[in-house]
């Protein structure tokens, strides 16, 4: 008898201190956080510092937007965000992610012919090389960069050697990122006559070989501008990458670059503290000011 009360007692002194618990974790400290959460000055940061134009909601200042037509086209008149790998179209804040790509990954998956639609899967490098030609081309400035082809692709070479270990002479030369109808971005390699890749071949015994290429060792086209962020969803770009693009935009807005540049700095940041981050640009709170100030003509 004595047994069981003691067990009773116990049980009402848990259940005591289980709901006093849930009344003051559950219930008041979430009530307190959303209090203080709403005091000015950190209400707006609380709420997601969401940016409203004509009392619609167009973005946050925290998240990253693509400014594309219906067709995935960069809109010229906008400046354009850095890649994202979030989602299917990117910048999607649901499916925050990264690409999990590293340095070593130089090798596409080519696509199988006898499947419609396979696009294989590009590597990192192939998708460095893609992007910086295409930001080339809509910028009118140099987009090579350095182990890429001329038509945006890694600059990779499977060579195969008559001897083990990758010793005696060179017997074989794939460009193993390019495919037909592409050419060849060497003719020769050590005197071998480079060929195309083609799915389904067997490159495992090949030694792998990056060709740097005649690129300048500082690209034109800044690294923020061909490389995904860690979240996907970075609303920010470096100084450099908006210099790039302020020719194209001034010219589609009807403006002056010197016009265009005041409205950059307004929105633009300099390191945290001094000496925290990096010197930044918010695209969003940019192309709104530009449609709100200068309008495309």
């Amino acid at each position: 008898m004595k047994a069981t009360l003691t067990s009773l007692r116990t049980l009402v002194a848990s259940l005591r201190m289980l709901l006093i618990f849930t009344v003051i974790l559950g219930v008041g400290y979430p009530l307190a956080v959303t209090a203080i959460a709403q005091v000015p000055g950190l209400k707006s940061k609380a709420d997601g510092s969401l940016i409203s134009v004509n009392g619609k909601v167009v973005g946050s200042k925290l998240i990253g937007q693509n400014f594309t037509d219906a067709k995935g086209n960069p809109l010229v008149q906008y400046f354009q965000p850095r890649p994202s790998a979030a989602g299917s179209t990117g910048y999607d804040p649901t499916a925050t992610s990264a690409s999990n790509l590293g340095p070593e990954s130089i090798v596409d998956t080519l696509p199988d012919p006898s499947v419609k639609d396979d696009t294989g899967k590009q590597s990192l490098l192939t998708q460095v090389c893609a992007r910086s030609l295409a930001i080339g081309q809509l910028d009118g400035v140099d987009g090579s960069r350095p182990y890429c082809t001329p038509d945006g692709m890694g600059a990779v070479l499977a060579v195969f050697w008559s001897g083990p270990g990758y010793a005696g002479t060179v017997t074989r030369v794939v460009s193993i990122n390019q495919t037909t109808p592409a050419k060849p971005f060497l003719a020769t390699y050590h005197g071998v006559t480079v060929t195309l890749a083609k799915f389904g071949e067997d490159y495992s015994l090949a030694q792998i070989v990056p060709v740097r290429g005649s690129a300048p060792a500082h690209p034109v086209v800044p690294a923020d501008a061909v490389t995904a962020s860690a979240s996907g969803l970075d609303p920010e770009i470096s100084p450099a990458y908006a210099g790039l693009q302020e020719a194209r935009v001034a010219k589609a807005r009807g403006m002056t670059v010197a016009q265009l540049q005041v409205v950059v700095d307004k929105y633009s940041k300099g390191r945290d503290l001094g000496f925290l981050g990096e010197p930044r640009v918010n695209v969003l709170q940019l192309n709104l000011a530009l449609d709100q100030q200068y309008p495309k003509k």
